[in-house]
């Protein structure tokens, strides 16, 4: 199996990257609705069922990728993959700014748990900078900002749930503001089967990706591009299909908040792709061989998260073109970005 994906052709390859992309979208419709009863009926609420369920799940088949492409030596395409991921999961928050026309998405949003996965998020992206200008010091080939991503971003989950049952302060409603208010209608599946749907799904998701890495490796092997452009260009997008399909499903069901903490959420998330990556990456340091190319994405994803948490905090409720302010510059800063992969 291993032998015939790896001699596939390049039509094969990019037949087989268009089928995985189409499985994704429609498994990425499903978890919307799984999840969000979920959230209802475990008490969990759309905050961290969003940061936990959805932003694992839809993750996966990007985990998938980044781990098996660090593990066969590919640290580029491992890493670009991930970080790219995050920008371009940020930029899927404007289209369902564009989506809601009744009000700015965070304006309507609004949620303290929302602020403090955006706060972690900037404080993971801040340590996978530091790890790259850090000594190039290993344990068991492991570099030591790995383990202090995985404790950093268990502690956050850990703010987000104690914000959601013992708030210190909560943004100001408006007639534009939709709070996280439980279902009351129970639903025609049990807690049981909604679980094992979520878990089968999620499964399903993750071996999607690990075809589409396959795929993904011939194309660049047969283009000519790197590793570093079909990780942000090709890959990136792709496994992060499941995040635009459920972000966007969220918002038609009025999930709202569900829908902010699935992105900010999944961000998170993807940066233990890098965590991951370094573990299954057997060269050392998988922090220290990652060209400028993709630093320039963690940098990138730094400022979008920056200016989506001020859109978050100012909560304009119209802007140009019926979305918000952080929106128009979120779509600049990732225009700007392919220009200067392209370039370089």
């Amino acid at each position: 199996m291993l032998t015939l994906l790896s001699n596939m052709s390049l039509t094969a390859a990019f037949a087989l990257f268009s089928v995985c992309a189409v499985v994704i979208g429609i498994i990425g419709t499903r978890l919307a609705r799984i999840v969000d009863d979920l959230a209802d009926r475990t008490g969990l609420g759309e905050a961290i069922a969003g940061a936990v369920l959805l932003g694992m799940a839809t993750s996966l088949s990007g985990i998938v990728v980044s781990v098996s492409s660090a593990w066969t030596d590919k640290p580029e395409l491992a890493m670009s993959n991930a970080l790219g991921g995050i920008a371009v999961q940020t930029l899927f928050l404007t289209i369902a700014d564009m989506v809601y026309r009744r009000a700015n998405l965070e304006h309507a949003a609004a949620s303290l748990g929302n602020l403090i996965q955006g706060a972690l998020l900037l404080c993971l992206l801040s340590l996978l900078l530091l790890g790259r200008f850090t000594p190039e010091w290993t344990f068991w080939q492991v570099h030591p900002i790995t383990p202090l991503l995985f404790i950093a971003y268990l502690f956050g989950l850990k703010l987000v749930k104690n914000a959601q049952t013992r708030p210190m302060w909560s943004p100001t409603r408006t007639h534009e503001t939709r709070e996280d208010q439980p279902d009351e209608s129970p639903g025609k599946l049990t807690l049981v089967r909604l679980w094992l749907l979520f878990v089968g799904l999620a499964l399903t998701i993750g071996i999607t990706g690990w075809l589409l890495e396959r795929s993904a490796t011939v194309i660049a092997a047969e283009t000519g591009l790197s590793q570093a452009a079909v990780g942000v260009l090709l890959t990136s997008i792709v496994t992060s299909l499941p995040e635009l399909v459920t972000t966007v499903a969220a918002v038609r069901r009025g999930a709202l908040t569900l829908a902010v903490a699935g992105i900010i959420g999944g961000n998170a998330f993807d940066t233990l792709f890098a965590a991951a990556s370094d573990v299954a990456y057997r060269g050392g340091s998988i922090y220290h061989v990652i060209p400028d190319q993709v630093m320039l994405w963690v940098a990138l994803a730094v400022l979008m998260t920056g200016v989506l948490m001020l859109g978050l905090l100012h909560r304009q409720e119209q802007g140009p073109g019926r979305i918000g302010f952080e929106s128009m510059v979120i779509i600049g800063l990732y225009l700007a970005g392919i220009a200067i992969l392209m370039v370089n």
